[in-house]
């Protein structure tokens, strides 16, 4: 079994900046890609950024310019890092992995969420 563990979700000011991260844990052969997803009250999930296992990136339009995201492959970790957050970016934020648990076998996992409130 494989568990995404995230951290770094809050309140803060239109303006300010938050860093997430997502720690993959478990019965891991590999970590593939991974990304960062939101979804805001009454809206679809939708994509923000993802990185490959590789370290390439793609993003959003809407966060581009803004967002960040990188990986440490030996801590298994993702990291979203936020600046000049507006309001529209409220959501809750989950972390996607796509695992391989062995060398055949890979699911993609999803963490808990962690809630971003960007105030006005």
């Amino acid at each position: 079994q494989v568990q995404l563990v995230e951290s770094g979700g809050g309140l803060v000011q239109a303006g300010g900046s938050l860093r997430l991260s997502c720690a993959a844990s478990g019965s891991i052969f590999r970590v593939n890609d991974m990304g960062w997803y939101r979804q805001a009250p009454g809206k679809q999930r939708e994509l923000v950024a993802h990185i490959t296992s590789g370290g390439s990136t793609n993003y959003a339009d809407s966060v581009k310019g803004r967002f960040t995201i990188s990986r440490d492959n030996a801590k298994n970790t993702v990291y979203l890092q936020m600046n000049s957050l507006k309001p529209d970016d409220t959501a809750v934020y989950y972390c996607n992995a796509n695992v391989r648990t062995t060398f055949f076998r890979a699911n993609d996992y999803w963490g808990q969420g962690t809630q971003v409130t960007v105030s006005s």
